[in-house]
């Protein structure tokens, strides 16, 4: 998996991409910087990347005051609401509505401002994203998630980024949504999606939804808050979307579906894929 040394180029770019968003103060952009550059000089090594990108993020909040992905999270939320009406027909007409459910949500997995999608200038790459899900080879196994769907009392889906939440809505208006527990951010963490995202995608009138008590990207387990390691201790089934979850829970001895477009070379070599495979892989560490 990834360390550090893999991850530092794309820490700094998002430093410098969160102090433009935040504020047009060259001299408060060039403090941050320094004081970001410092927090990574101290950095374990050995420590996964969603802990790195949880530190510096912090760091970019205090300084800042706030969140500076509000709008650009705003953004993607109603760029991809406004592609919802399309989607469900997409998938109402489709011969297998679940496998098109399921290539649209990890479509929606490029709105993905940690590796540079930027809302207000990639709209024609989100559309031929879409395209190119529905057209493209997809290797899962599809009935194995039926079947631990149809099995499971009680599921957890692990939302990732805001926008992307909309795309999710395709993919869960075909699960038992009463048995199901979607589960986002408290805490506004790169272009995550926290409970407002939820809200403005109107899923709690879909399903049950909670936070995880957590700023980290994926799930770090030992920063989640006691209600949601209830809540994860207690799911039979766990479908986790986007390469964080997979970075954080792969070696978890639960039942996982991560859903996912891999986009880096040492996640992909983990995965036995190429960078842009859409990927659903069943958690290969589970013994149940």
């Amino acid at each position: 998996m990834q360390t550090y040394l893999d991850c530092l180029p794309c820490l700094v770019r998002q430093t410098i991409e969160a102090v433009r968003m935040a504020s047009d103060d060259a001299a408060l952009q060039e403090n941050i910087c320094r004081l970001a550059m410092e927090e990574m000089s101290r950095i374990d090594f050995s420590s996964p990347p969603p802990l790195l990108a949880q530190q510096i993020h912090r760091l970019l909040r205090r300084e800042t005051g706030g969140d500076p992905y509000r709008e650009a999270k705003e953004q993607a939320n109603h760029l991809a609401l406004s592609l919802l009406p399309r989607l469900e027909e997409k998938v109402r007409k489709s011969a297998a509505p679940l496998e098109t459910a399921l290539r649209l949500a990890i479509a929606g997995n490029i709105i993905d401002m940690g590796v540079g999608f930027s809302p207000q200038f990639e709209e024609k790459l989100l559309y031929d994203t879409i395209d190119h899900a529905l057209g493209t080879p997809f290797k899962a196994d599809i009935e194995a998630l039926s079947a631990a769907v149809e099995k499971a009392e009680t599921i957890l889906y692990l939302i990732d980024n805001a926008g992307e939440i909309v795309f999710d809505r395709l993919l869960i208006a075909l699960l038992p949504m009463k048995k199901i527990t979607a589960v986002v951010k408290s805490t506004p963490i790169i272009n995550d999606a926290t409970m407002t995202d939820a809200e403005t995608a109107g899923l709690p009138k879909m399903v049950r939804v909670r936070d995880n008590g957590s700023d980290a990207p994926g799930t770090v387990l030992a920063s989640c808050s006691p209600e949601f390691l209830d809540l994860y201790q207690g799911a039979e089934l766990i479908i986790a979307k986007g390469q964080a979850h997979y970075e954080t829970l792969n070696e978890e001895n639960k039942d996982i579906f991560f859903l996912l477009k891999a986009k880096c070379p040492v996640v992909a070599e983990d995965l036995q894929c190429h960078v842009g495979d859409m990927v659903l892989r069943r958690s290969r560490s589970y013994g149940g």
